[in-house]
């Protein structure tokens, strides 16, 4: 008989195991209550959308369109696509559930799974899980500085330390048209100076030509430096944005750099953008990016609605906490009970949901190891007490305190907290 071929995990997707999961729910909790913290509240949309909702949003020249989406046709018939970011989604059921008739701003935030097939890398999966905070129906500046410090908050609370922040404004509709004008005249003047990838950026989305500039050949990085910037354009009502948000980061003591060449890679963004770069290299240097959005609901058939917010991949952030030296273990077991050759189970499945009942984490062997094969394995799950019940009676093991004997009737009185 042939052997049924193994089926592994698709590729750009990852399994979060046991082991990682202390390190895993640290960040997503301490996320959540950091979110709590600053009265943003639990959102949650569907995996899958509208196509239209990220063609419309997104922008038809952006690589999250041409590139990444994974969109397919369900039996009805209708085009669907599995979320590549969320800031989008959770727009539409802010128009859709009427939300912009609530006191305003709406600040909420989600924490799931997002899915974009591009080439993965270590910490960028095709399937990746993100936090993305937002806060809808406010233009006031100070929001954005209050994004971007809870971020720097979840950081500094995980100790992650290497980072910086970058800054810049990329402009609103009645200043950006005009900067674009400039930087195609330029880009055609030199687009001999540009590689093939820059190139096609520049003839469908010129804006993006800047888009993960570390990572471009250095030619033409050294190009793109001497091409013209956004923040030399900028309208009056856009700069006065920009210096109150960095007025209200130089108050939250949140350092930052200025970086004229930062825009994001989807059309929405407007006025403040911003990234959190790590220590890496190239790709996977991105902890988080944001940016003010105050077009994207009309977009989508809203009011006249601004917004701002960020997203932030949890594997991204795990990578970091790696590099930071920073370890988090499965809490240790309280109570493991060993049964000794001829000691009976029958009271075991009693005493195992009382104490679980009274909170006690409890555990027992189920794969019929030798007492010394189950003391072992007490260890390795770091059980703080261990019970070896024997035929007549039990010894309650703890460290540092010397065995003590109790009949089986007192094991349960000797144990519970």
């Amino acid at each position: 008989m042939s052997r049924a071929r193994r089926i592994e995990r698709p590729r750009g997707t990852h399994d979060v195991l046991p082991s990682e999961q202390p390190a895993w729910r640290r960040v997503v909790e301490e996320a959540e209550r950091l979110c709590a913290l600053y009265g943003y509240r639990p959102i949650t949309t569907p995996a899958f959308e509208d196509t239209a909702l990220f063609e419309r949003t997104s922008g038809a020249g952006s690589d999250v369109v041409q590139k990444e989406m994974y969109t397919f046709v369900d039996r009805a018939g209708r085009s669907l696509t599995l979320r590549p970011e969320a800031t989008a989604p959770i727009c539409r059921a802010y128009v859709e559930h009427g939300l912009h008739r609530l006191a305003q701003p709406v600040k909420v935030y989600t924490v799931g799974p997002m899915y974009r097939y591009s080439a993965p890398q270590r910490g960028r999966y095709r399937e990746h899980w993100q936090l993305s905070v937002e806060a809808l129906g406010s233009g006031h500046p100070s929001l954005d500085a209050e994004v971007i410090h809870l971020y720097r908050a979840l950081l500094d609370r995980l100790g992650v330390d290497e980072f910086r922040l970058e800054l810049n404004s990329i402009g609103c509709r009645e200043c950006r048209p005009a900067y674009l004008e400039r930087l195609r005249r330029w880009l055609d003047e030199n687009i001999g100076r540009l590689d093939q990838a820059t190139c096609e950026k520049a003839a469908t989305s010129p804006l993006r030509v800047f888009d993960n500039l570390a990572a471009k050949p250095t030619e033409t990085q050294e190009a793109l430096r001497e091409a013209p910037v956004i923040g030399e354009s900028l309208c009056a009502a856009c700069r006065e944005h920009f210096e109150a948000v960095r007025r209200d980061l130089d108050a939250y003591g949140v350092p930052y750099v200025l970086v004229p060449t930062l825009v994001r890679g989807l059309d929405y963004y407007t006025r403040t953008t911003w990234e959190f770069v790590g220590p890496d290299e190239g790709a996977q240097s991105t902890l988080s990016g944001g940016g003010r959005y105050d077009g994207l609901i009309e977009e989508i058939g809203g009011p006249p609605v601004p917004g701002v917010g960020f997203g932030a991949g949890i594997e991204r952030l795990l990578l970091a906490l790696e590099q930071a030296g920073v370890e988090e273990r499965e809490a240790p077991l309280d109570v493991f009970f060993a049964l000794d050759e001829g000691a009976a189970r029958d009271r075991l499945p009693g005493w195992l949901a009382a104490l679980r009942a009274r909170g006690v984490s409890c555990d027992t062997d189920y794969a019929g190891r030798s007492l010394k094969g189950q003391l072992t394995q007490a260890r390795r799950l770091g059980a703080s007490v261990v019970v070896v019940v024997r035929a007549d009676g039990a010894s309650i093991r703890r460290a540092g305190s010397p065995d003590e004997d109790v009949v089986l009737d007192a094991v349960l009185g000797r144990l519970a907290p």
